[in-house]
């Protein structure tokens, strides 16, 4: 299976253990690559595809292999899948959807039409995070995991895309008391958006891995440096 992300750092992170853990819950031939600008926006992905640019950083376990144009990435192999999603920031705002994933979806079709295309559902962030784009939901990370879900539900629903429901899962395990930060418990992220190496990306991976292949998270022996073995298994039940 050949799967292929259109995205950012978000991606990345999704992405940062997926092979390994696919590997450990016994998962072979399982082959994901990320085409990666920072913060990058559908906006921003349909700018790069009209110019042509190398602008993103093809990554293999969030690790640069090379610099790589969008037409490039999809051509250059045989793609099961291919993800899309939307910047952090507009996630929640269904206008900023508007053209751009149509003409993105557009363009996917064009050069790789063997693949499914799916969208990344991403997650709202931290309480406490800096933000810039925070006051968009009144720095409230349940209002803003709200407003991600209604304009991502909506933007599948009017281009009948399935989704990998990542940002659920995260507002769900920042419900276990452990990963509660207003009461002392350990953020899922790192800065405040960003997931956390330990937990946060791997349950992304989890969600990912389960999506694509139906591996349950029981199967999944791979943990990240540094984490906590019953903190992970406590995760692993969220997902």
């Amino acid at each position: 299976m050949k799967i292929l992300a259109i995205g950012n750092s978000f991606s990345q992170d999704a992405t940062r253990y997926l092979q390994q853990m696919a590997v450990s819950a016994g998962v072979e031939d399982f082959f994901v690559r990320n085409c990666y600008i920072g913060g990058c926006s559908l906006e921003t992905h349909v700018k790069c595809i009209l110019v042509g640019d190398e602008a993103y950083q093809y990554q293999s376990d969030a690790q640069m292999l090379r610099m790589i144009s969008i037409t490039e990435a999809l051509k250059r192999e045989e793609w099961d899948y291919i993800t899309v999603q939307q910047c952090s920031g507009y996630s929640g705002k269904y206008e900023t959807y508007v053209p751009y994933l149509g003409q993105l979806l557009t363009y996917i079709k064009r050069f790789a039409p063997q693949a499914k295309i799916v969208f990344h559902r991403t997650w709202a962030y931290e309480p406490t995070s800096t933000h810039k784009h925070f006051p968009f939901y009144d720095c409230n990370t349940q209002l803003m995991h709200e407003k991600l879900c209604e304009a991502s539900a909506k933007a599948c629903e009017v281009h009948e895309l399935d989704m990998i429901k990542v940002g659920d899962a995260i507002n769900e395990i920042r419900k276990l008391p452990e990963f509660d930060v207003l009461n002392g418990g350990i953020p899922i992220t790192r800065d405040g958006f960003h997931l956390s190496h330990e937990y946060g990306r791997f349950v992304a991976g989890l969600v990912w891995l389960k999506f694509f292949t139906g591996a349950t998270p029981d199967k999944v022996t791979f943990i990240p440096d540094g984490a906590d073995l019953a903190l992970i298994e406590k995760v692993k039940t969220v997902v």
